[in-house]
């Protein structure tokens, strides 16, 4: 008898049945209870409108909950150590994996940070140096420009033996950081003249530095220290008095019989207005330090950053200072070539390093080139280098808008790198706009149906097919293809650069037409800003809009940042007759309870601080009495909740009527943030969101001449047709548009491009066309012609 197989498939293992990443009722920022299933070891692409809520639910919800968990199984000494993390607001998230955030943050402005600092290139070259250098001169902190050299002597008192022993002691590190400019490679210098008239005496007002006006406090502590003689023009003072003016050391005396700390005014304006960040500055201080200092390149160290002896070792006739200065490819190469047995592991791990910044498509850097340099994009490429060669699979790898900065020939790589991680068994979660990103997933989750109070939802869940068809605004533009111009705007001038020779540029001359929309474009790395920026300063004419992130607290709001709230207060004030101070929350009208903050926050220790409602403000911000006076009907508070669209008709009419805030929240509708409500804190904005609240401000700069730097950073599809809407307007009304992009939409809206390369770095820096778009697409003579052609159809 024949007997019957059983062809059951065996039962599924349990651990095998957890392939879903569970989000349900998550509530972070705009989110309205979405609850979804993400499915593990596969593409998700997620998508929609700038502030549909992608962000708050794959970095705010997602990632943060995974850091949170991991975090957690740490003992509470070394929680105490690291940021505490608020669970989000989210019912329930079921089956999270480790996850690996590598987002667009701008890496550490810090002076001293380089891009081999930041993914230690740096530290493996200290080593190989102080192995194989010749002549040795240490260990590998004497190639550090971050570690000084120091000695000391002295006794030291040893219990020995029921003994009280004293011993002598010295010791010494040698360190690698050039003496003069302490490891920053530039030395600044103050223009005396900006500080001061010497033609005047102090009483006469001879101080020009801004806040030391006659009669406050910071000017009294010099015209009445009684150092130096305040009816004196400074220029006659002797050689002890202009000493006791400028450099004194800190000591206290009595001025004006109170008792104060004086110093000599150099000291005093480099630790209050020198040693803070730039872009934390407000805008007359930063006006007035870029005026007054002035920055060299160290004479002892020539830029390098490192003492003699550093550059004095050498491998192959090759110092560190010349590996740091060199091509990321040409270091590459170089690595490559040295056969030295005794350090094999070591040149193995730093040559992969270097392999993967060619990868990456970031072999035209250096390891010198400063961290705060570098693009959004490029910074984030460089964070991903750390995991491109890692053994870690069923991690969760989330990517904020990857292609960023990318040209159109560099993403088709970036996209090789997402499926690899995700080939290797891990989970990868992109945010991303780009159609051509967008293909590759092997899920999509559309956000939307708008951006803000309007967005939240999930529009769309599936495959990239079934969105074409699902009819959402992503589904709907994603096959959007602009057409060239049949007609392009003929020039009124032309803006002549000459021999621009700034980091990898070959003495290029060009003329920049006037009066049209100009884009310049070319691969990452091409020499595109360095052209712009590095030739066409901000300043006479000129308003300039970099990629630089937006600086602002939880207490900045776009009416803040914008200037709004200024003309508003004012408004308050003058139908009231108090003072304009008494509509700031950061000032004489706050809730004294919660200092003008809305929320009152319980800091515990290592566990997440809680952040509760003010319970005498209600979360308003202002003191009960300063709601009592209403303009249109409203409060304060209310006009702050208010969304832009809503402000411009209050605002525009009525008694209400204020014309210098209807002016700012016109730009403000037409950048697109009319969703965006006036109090909304700067920290819950997105990335595409924030671009276009600092285009909205400085749309209002005197200037005939605007440069963009990659505006379309952050946008949708959608949002990209509104942008050249604006920058059309902008053309329209006599001004003349230089923008540096890759999309090309924006190239097909162009009058006149000019394309660099034809690669990046050292193979770059050439220009490679000028013309038409409908020039540059008929030639495709290059690489952006090819791309445009094929975008295009032609």
């Amino acid at each position: 008898m024949a007997t019957r197989k059983n062809t059951q498939p065996p039962a599924r293992h349990a651990a095998d049945s957890h392939d879903l990443i569970r989000v349900h009722g998550a509530r972070v920022n705009n989110l309205k209870d979405v609850s979804i299933e993400i499915p593990k070891r596969r593409l998700t692409v997620f998508t929609g409108v700038s502030g549909s809520g992608k962000s708050s639910l794959v970095f705010d919800t997602i990632a943060a909950e995974s850091q949170r968990l991991i975090n957690e199984t740490y003992s509470a000494f070394v929680q105490g150590f690291m940021p505490t993390l608020a669970r989000p607001e989210v019912d329930v998230l079921d089956g999270l994996t480790t996850a690996i955030i590598v987002d667009q943050q701008r890496m550490g402005g810090d002076p001293r940070s380089t891009v081999g600092t930041a993914t230690d290139a740096n530290a493996m070259l200290r080593i190989l140096f102080s192995r194989l250098g010749k002549p040795y001169i240490g260990s590998p902190k004497a190639f550090s420009f971050n570690v000084a050299s120091i000695s000391g002597a002295g006794a030291v008192t040893v219990e020995r033996g029921g003994q009280t022993v004293k011993e002598r002691r010295s010791f010494s590190i040698t360190g690698g950081m050039c003496p003069r400019c302490e490891g920053r490679g530039s030395v600044t210098d103050l223009d005396l003249t900006q500080l001061y008239d010497d033609s005047k005496s102090l009483n006469d007002g001879a101080l020009t530095v801004p806040g030391y006006k006659p009669g406050g406090w910071s000017y009294r502590l010099y015209s009445e220290s009684g150092l130096y003689d305040a009816d004196k023009p400074i220029r006659k003072y002797t050689k002890r008095e202009l000493y006791d003016f400028l450099h004194r050391e800190p000591v206290r005396m009595k001025i004006a019989g109170i008792n104060m700390t004086y110093e000599g005014l150099i000291p005093r304006i480099q630790k209050s207005m020198l040693a803070k960040d730039r872009e934390s500055m407000q805008p007359h201080i930063r006006e007035f330090v870029d005026r007054a200092v002035t920055f060299t390149t160290c004479p002892d160290c020539d830029g390098t950053r490192l003492t003699e002896a550093a550059r004095s070792s050498k491998i192959r006739e090759v110092s560190i200072a010349d590996a740091c200065a060199m091509q990321i490819s040409d270091l590459a190469a170089w690595v490559d070539s040295l056969d030295e047995p005794s350090v094999a592991p070591l040149l193995a791990t730093l040559h992969h390093t270097l392999e993967s910044f060619v990868e990456i498509g970031l072999g035209y850097l250096s390891l010198d080139r400063p961290a705060g340099t570098l693009s959004g994009g490029e910074a984030q490429r460089v964070k991903m280098i750390r995991h491109l060669g890692s053994s870690l699979t069923d991690t969760t790898y989330v990517f904020d808008e990857p292609t960023t900065g990318l040209h159109p020939h560099d993403i088709q790589r970036m996209n090789g790198l997402l499926m690899r991680l995700r080939d290797k068994g891990n989970t990868v979660l992109v945010v991303e706009h780009k159609p051509e990103t967008i293909a590759i997933a092997d899920h999509v989750v559309d956000l939307g149906p708008g951006a803000g109070t309007a967005g939240g939802t999930v529009c769309f869940e599936g495959t990239v097919d079934g969105l074409r068809k699902g009819g959402t605004i992503t589904g709907r533009h994603f096959d959007d293809r602009a057409a060239l111009k049949a007609t392009v705007r003929k020039p009124t001038g032309a803006l002549p650069i000459r021999g621009a020779a700034k980091h990898n540029l070959r003495d290029v001359d060009v003329d920049i037409p006037l009066g049209v929309l100009t884009v310049i474009t070319g691969v990452a790395g091409s020499g595109k800003s360095s052209l712009i920026h590095g030739s066409i300063q901000a300043g006479e004419g000129v308003v300039s809009i970099d990629q630089g992130a937006i600086r602002g607290s939880r207490r900045s709001n776009p009416a803040t940042y914008t200037g709004l709230l200024d003309p508003i207060r004012k408004a308050f004030a003058k139908v009231h007759g108090v003072k304009p101070a008494l509509f700031s929350a950061n000032s004489e009208g706050a809730c004294p309870t919660c200092n003008g903050a809305g929320v009152v926050y319980t800091d515990l220790a290592m566990m997440a601080g809680v952040a509760t409602t003010c319970e005498d403000c209600e979360g308003k911000r202002f003191q009960a009495s300063v709601l009592d006076y209403h303009l249109g009907g409203r409060d304060i508070s209310e006009v702050l909740a208010m969304p832009v669209t809503e402000a411009l008709e209050f605002f525009g009419s009525g008694e209400a009527a204020t014309p210098a805030a209807h002016r700012i929240l016109d730009r403000l509708a037409d950048v697109g943030l009319g969703y965006v409500s006036l109090g909304q804190p700067l920290t819950t904005l997105s990335g595409g969101e924030r671009q276009r609240l600092k285009l909205a401000t400085h749309m209002s700069d005197k200037g005939g001449v605007y440069v963009l730097d990659e505006p379309t950073t952050g946008l949708h599809l959608a949002d990209v047709e509104q942008l050249l809407g604006l920058l059309d307007r902008l053309v329209d009304s006599g001004k003349s548009v230089i923008v540096i992009e890759h999309h090309q939409a924006v190239m097909a809206h162009a009058d006149w491009i000019v394309d660099l390369g034809p690669g990046a770095g050292h193979d770059g820096g050439r220009i490679v066309f000028e013309g038409t778009p409908a020039d540059l697409v008929a030639d495709r003579s290059t690489l952006t012609g090819e791309h445009l052609a094929a975008y295009v159809g032609a």
